[in-house]
């Protein structure tokens, strides 16, 4: 599974450069110098001035180079060497295989990918339905629930509503408040 860890922005300079919106909690790790990251088909659009033909995204981009620069992730990659060939790769999301990415050392510590799709279930056992997707939100991270009857529901991932997650057993533990899932 493809685990996006950024989007590639407008150029920055003319040597190449580009500004990433980092999508992960590991930037210094994943835009390291070396790192090989695998581009989304479909992601990209191709700017006005650059013809389609002159440069088509690759399927796989390496890291030559990654800083800060007031608040936003700089990145160089191998054979990216000008400012139209940097706006050729606007829009283009970037990731790793879940595979290669190392499971968290906290237990109550989980990586998206870990989470979509496992059943979630009452303490009694009732079937509420399926984590669709995970939303990072200010103050937690909210759990999107796909009920059985096709709604969607969020669900706060505090302990206190969260008891368990059983990855082995492919659930998810929830203790929902009156009201929550009418919501």
């Amino acid at each position: 599974m493809l685990l996006v860890v950024g989007r590639i922005g407008k150029p920055h300079g003319i040597r190449g450069e580009v500004t990433v919106e980092v999508r992960t909690d590991e930037p210094e790790a994943r835009f390291a110098p070396g790192m090989v990251l695998r581009t989304v088909p479909g992601a990209t659009r191709q700017a006005e001035q650059v013809e389609p033909e002159a440069y088509q995204v690759p399927a796989e981009l390496t890291v030559e180079a990654a800083r800060w620069h007031q608040g936003r992730m700089l990145v160089a990659f191998e054979g990216v060497l000008d400012r139209d060939v940097a706006e050729a790769l606007r829009g283009t999301l970037i990731g790793v295989d879940s595979a290669d990415v190392a499971l968290p050392e906290d237990p109550e510590e989980f990586h998206d990918h870990q989470l979509v799709g496992l059943s979630v279930v009452t303490p009694a056992g009732e079937r509420l339905g399926e984590v669709a997707r995970i939303d990072h939100a200010p103050a937690s991270d909210l759990l999107v629930l796909r009920r059985p009857e096709g709604r969607t529901a969020l669900i706060p991932f505090v302990k206190a509503i969260v008891p368990e997650v059983d990855l082995a057993g492919g659930r998810v533990v929830v203790d929902p408040p009156a009201g929550l899932l009418d919501l």
